[in-house]
């Protein structure tokens, strides 16, 4: 007899809630691919066009093996308007299987839940009852449908189930780990949650009044499973398996904008998204398709584990409210800009909650009324007036000034003279010559900040996250270039652009070099990293940490250069001087690295073609540092002759 039948015939079966919570988990994740799998037969049967989702992941992820279900699927045919499907009986048996298996922990939880039972039972004898061959169009819907005021079927019931276990995992918990309730948990597991905990407490008052992020960690034979209530919604879920050194990510959203904003959030540390698939259920979001996809990430080894978990559980607070953030900027910069703002703010650990609870657009529009008729009319919008970039960088400072007043308890109103005076500043200090190279330094930064993120986190470890990398940097590239023509045919005609044009020019150098360290991460990560280890990738990213922070300080000296004039302060010149004199300093400290590097290399990597890549790819950081030097000289001669002094 087995323990967990024992401890049962004993009368303790309260004690074997947590294996039954798990093994109900394991059931709902099942159950959802099988509706999946005959919602999309249906789709296919009726459409033959109709492609097919890729299942496989989330297949993989629940744990079922043999492509019988993906068989099934793409056999489907219409028969007089019924669907036939092979191994019907096969299916009908296991959606029976694994709904009394959800059900067993919450009836065993409360016995006198004669409703529930009344549905469980209604339900198999519903599926008994069907016949082997084919399904009508009634019987499909009672299936899949979840409308709450339509009637009862599988669907809803396997949602309510879903929801009870929910509640058990909570009350089940044994022991609190820095927040997260947990039980049953190997003494690895504990570390593990800690650092998950660790990013997600970092983060987590971001959300301020409102509700989530609440998480719940246990074993289920080799992983650990964590499992985080982002919010209220039903279709927003986050779930983390960690085996070994490896962490499989499954996320569902109702708005795909948002999945893509949180696959880009989680490039840094190496995500491998499978392809989003569309589902529906009409008791979801009035019926609206909802996505989902799954990443996986590979780590090197126990400290990238963390890191990895740390990074991931300090991203997902900016999920919460986003798409309602998304919107209200959308009032003021296009919808690609909007995204661009609460990507930026989520870097800089600032979100948009506060915004949003400060008054949100009532902020900006009351500022932008305090800023004159002869700076605004109605119907304007930001990045008309300020430009993309300009636009861009005042609203990011917005979320910035809400997220600050709140965290130190100020009141909105405070908010709202700030950002007043914000705008009035960006309105009186804009000018068309720096904001493109304000744009083209947004560009180099972007750079800079995937490479250093990537060689951090280990992105060679993963030819598809590289592949990405090196996509993404050349886009940026590109549209660099782009700047760089434009500031060249406005020179032509007007002689004020000519040092702007130069400096422009100057800057693309810096880009062009961290695209090229981009495409040679790819190149290192495509099997060609033999004896690369942890003092190679670490010596790296510290060269690429460095090219960062003095692209940085390029981007506030050029903001700052934007503001000198003939009666600027010694604040602002000593301000200016500073971050200059930083970027020269970033150059000297990468001639040193590149020394060490180069050290480093050579002790480790004996393999010729993988010895010139990581060579390459340290020349090119290095480069990029040496042109960021001439870029900052080539500002201090601008600014210098627009305050006066030359």
């Amino acid at each position: 007899m087995e323990k967990t039948a024992a401890v049962a015939s004993l009368g303790h079966r309260r004690l074997m809630l947590p294996a039954w919570v798990r093994a109900a988990l394991s059931a709902n994740d099942r159950l959802k691919v099988y509706l999946t799998v005959l919602q999309a037969a249906s789709s296919h049967a009726s459409q033959s066009k109709h492609e097919l989702p890729d299942l496989t992941t989330e297949m993989t992820a629940a744990g079922l093996r043999g492509g019988w279900l993906k068989d099934a699927a793409e056999g489907a045919t219409r028969i007089d308007a019924d669907l036939h499907i092979s191994e019907l009986p096969r299916l009908f048996k296991c959606f029976a299987e694994d709904l009394r298996t959800m059900a067993r922990p919450v009836l065993e939880s409360t016995p006198t839940d004669g409703e529930l039972q009344h549905r469980l039972q209604h339900w198999l004898r519903w599926l008994d009852a069907l016949p082997a061959d084919r399904l009508n169009e009634q019987q499909i819907e009672s299936f899949i449908q979840g409308r709450r005021d339509g009637p009862d079927s599988l669907h809803l019931l396997v949602m309510d189930l879903h929801k009870q276990i929910n509640r058990l995992s909570n009350e089940l918990a044994t022991e609190v780990i820095d927040g997260a309730k947990v039980w049953e948990l190997q003494p690895e597991d504990r570390v593990r949650v800690a650092a998950f905990m660790r990013g997600l407490n970092r983060t987590a008052a971001l959300k301020f009044d409102h509700p989530g992020l609440d998480t719940a960690a246990t074993r289920d034979g080799e992983r650990l499973l964590l499992q985080n209530d982002i919010g209220t919604n039903d279709a927003h879920v986050l779930v983390l398996q960690v085996s070994g050194r490896k962490i499989t990510l499954t996320y569902s959203d109702l708005h795909r904008r948002r999945l893509e904003f949180f696959q880009a959030l989680l490039g840094p540390f190496g995500a491998q998204w499978s392809q989003p698939e569309s589902r529906q259920s009409a008791e979801l979001n009035d019926g609206a398709p909802y996505s989902t996809a799954t990443a996986h990430f590979d780590c090197l080894d126990d400290q990238v584990l963390d890191a990895t978990l740390e990074g991931i559980g300090s991203r997902i607070v900016f999920l919460i409210d986003w798409n309602h953030a998304r919107k209200r900027l959308q009032a003021f910069v296009a919808k690609e800009n909007a995204i661009a703002v609460l990507s930026e703010a989520a870097r800089l650990d600032v979100g948009h909650r506060a915004w949003l609870q400060a008054g949100g657009e009532k902020l900006i529009f009351a500022a932008m009324q305090a800023a004159g008729e002869g700076s605004f009319r109605i119907g304007d919008r930001l990045d008309d007036i300020l430009g993309d970039v300009d636009a861009r960088s005042f609203l990011v400072a917005v979320l910035r000034l809400a997220c600050d007043a709140l965290l130190g308890s100020q009141p909105p109103t405070l908010v709202a003279d700030e950002t007043r005076m914000l705008l009035a500043q960006h309105v009186r200090h804009r000018t068309s010559e720096f904001d493109l190279l304000a744009e083209h330094a947004a560009y180099c930064h972007a750079l800079a900040q995937a490479v250093s993120d990537g060689l951090a986190h280990g992105v060679e470890s993963s030819s598809g996250a590289a592949q990405e990398l090196a996509a993404r940097a050349k886009v940026w590239e590109r549209r660099a270039d782009h700047l760089v023509m434009q500031g060249r045919e406005k020179a032509e005609r007007q002689p004020r652009w000519q040092p702007f044009a130069r400096l422009a020019e100057h800057s693309d150098d810096v880009a062009d070099a961290l695209e090229e360290a981009a495409f040679l991460v790819s190149l290192i990560a495509d099997h060609h990293a033999k004896g690369w280890n942890a003092d190679v990738r670490k010596v790296l990213a510290r060269m690429a940490a460095t090219v960062l922070t003095a692209t940085h300080d390029y981007v506030k000296a050029l903001a700052i250069a934007r503001t000198l004039g003939a009666s600027s302060g010694a604040v602002d010149n000593d301000a200016f001087l500073g971050a200059a004199w930083r970027v020269l300093q970033a150059e000297r400290q990468c001639d040193t690295l590149l020394r060490d590097a180069r050290r480093v290399i050579l002790g480790a990597i004996q393999d010729s073609a993988s010895l010139m890549l990581v060579n390459d790819l340290a020349l090119a950081l290095e480069s990029a540092s040496d042109h960021l030097l001439i870029t900052g000289y080539a500002l201090r001669d601008v600014a210098f002759n627009k305050a006066g002094v030359l």
